[in-house]
């Protein structure tokens, strides 16, 4: 059975349905959820997922339903501040939905097979996906799940401070916490993180997880009662989110799965500062030069 490729996209529609345009990055105006899927094909995923705003499902279709016709299976899932389908009989007024443990369980009724899920606005490289997809066919069970571990030196933007999950990874390969450290920076050749005005180093190869996680549909299950305990401790805090490293830390610590931290050596691109996004484009223009991509994605 292929896996499959759960896209974390509610957060973008926005930007997607009004400013589509702003947001290309290959040279024909491609976008970097375009390459991600093109390199889970590639890697033998067999449906990719989209979780989006119910709202923007037209939107959505329109831009990705020509490309991919023919090519994958594509589903939609939709993110929604309803409670009351996980058995809570409350309303509880947002800005932003639950975060993205709470978009993963939406998918829980679509999705039977081992999936990845990854950032739509985030370019992983064909390595991570080819890992994934090895480790979803061959080694993925309801209690051994993996998150790609990114080199923390390729992970940063020049043009300041960046927030990065730092995984602490046990002597066999698997990951025995994560750590949120908000302000992490290049400085002179290495890494630090500043903490209460502290500057702490870290090696440049520290593992950092760009939300890129694989998972059996075991983890729906696992998940749900989670996300009850959290509605109910945060009902008055309309920021707080049900965050994926939040569940599997939960799942390391109760010793309901281990997660193998996979190792890549792809360099993650991302949009964090404006002054990243010539970077980026740079970046691709240099993979599609090298070969890596053709100059057209889809035609």
């Amino acid at each position: 059975m292929k896996p499959t490729l759960l896209i974390l996209a509610a957060g973008m529609a926005s930007r997607y349905g009004s400013m589509k345009q702003v947001d290309g990055f290959g040279p024909n105006g491609e976008t970097i959820i375009d390459y991600s899927i093109y390199d889970a094909i590639r890697a033998g995923f067999g449906k990719v997922s989209f979780i989006i705003r119910e709202e923007f499902l037209d939107n959505f279709k329109a831009i990705f339903e020509p490309k991919l016709k023919g090519r994958v299976e594509t589903d939609y899932v939709f993110q929604s501040y309803d409670l009351t389908q996980f058995g809570i009989d409350k309303t509880i007024e947002r800005a932003k939905p639950w975060g993205t443990a709470h978009a993963v369980l939406a998918a829980r009724n679509q999705i039977n097979e081992p999936f990845c899920v990854i950032n739509a606005d985030d370019f992983y490289g064909y390595d991570s996906f080819e890992k994934m997809a090895k480790f979803l066919t061959t080694e993925v069970s309801d209690t051994n799940y993996s998150l790609i571990g990114f080199q923390i030196d390729r992970t940063l933007s020049e043009h300041g401070s960046v927030s990065r999950g730092v995984c602490k990874v046990d002597e066999n390969g698997n990951m025995a916490e994560i750590n949120e450290r908000t302000q992490v920076y290049f400085k002179g050749d290495g890494v630090v993180y500043e903490e209460g005005g502290v500057e702490t180093d870290l090696p440049t190869d520290t593992r950092v997880s760009m939300n890129f996680w694989g998972f059996t549909p075991a983890v729906f299950k696992q998940s749900e009662p989670m996300f009850k305990k959290f509605v109910e401790a945060n009902e008055n805090n309309p920021k707080a989110e049900f965050f994926i490293p939040l569940v599997a830390d939960e799942l390391i610590k109760t010793g309901q799965a281990a997660f193998k931290v996979i190792p890549t050596s792809s360099k993650w691109f991302g949009v964090t500062y404006k002054e990243d996004k010539p970077i980026v484009q740079e970046s691709i223009s240099k993979l599609v030069a090298d070969g890596t991509y053709p100059e057209n994605l889809w035609s």
